[in-house]
């Protein structure tokens, strides 16, 4: 298996930049995952690379993310990816939503950029939200709770 330091350099270098944990770049069958997080994952001939035990690397707190997160709640709206979570449009502009906050279906609740795109998070039922579970410029994981609809 022939192994490209370059292309792993400069997933690296994007990782540090962005402030993500993980990035994955797929060509055909073979597929290169960085985790700063200490989980390496290896698709089908793919090289895989940990960063967790590199000290020049910033690691993620175990505490940033709650660890009372209700993840079971038919509520709780989760990440569908990873980035850093914004919760309001720019720092001048009142946050999306507050706890307490009526939304209808298709309102913005957040927004998360990744890879420099900044992704809008959507209601998908309507609802009163009675928690938020993340801070703004909070960086956050794949499936991790952001907030709960009830």
């Amino acid at each position: 298996m022939k192994i490209d330091s370059k292309a792993i350099k400069e997933l690296a270098d994007l990782l540090n930049e962005t402030g993500l944990t993980e990035i994955e770049v797929a060509d055909g069958d073979k597929a290169i995952r960085i985790s700063k997080g200490g989980t390496v994952i290896a698709s089908a001939n793919a090289p895989a690379v940990n960063m967790a035990s590199d000290p020049a690397l910033p690691q993620k707190a175990s505490l940033d993310t709650p660890t009372s997160a209700p993840s079971s709640h038919p509520g709780a709206v989760k990440s569908p990816m990873v980035g850093t979570v914004y919760l309001q449009q720019d720092p001048d502009s009142p946050s999306f939503v507050k706890k307490g906050d009526n939304v209808k279906a298709g309102d913005i609740l957040l927004i998360i950029e990744a890879m420099k795109v900044m992704n809008p998070i959507k209601a998908d039922k309507s609802g009163t939200v009675t928690q938020i579970l993340v801070e703004n410029a909070e960086p956050i994981e794949f499936g991790d709770v952001l907030l709960v609809i009830e």
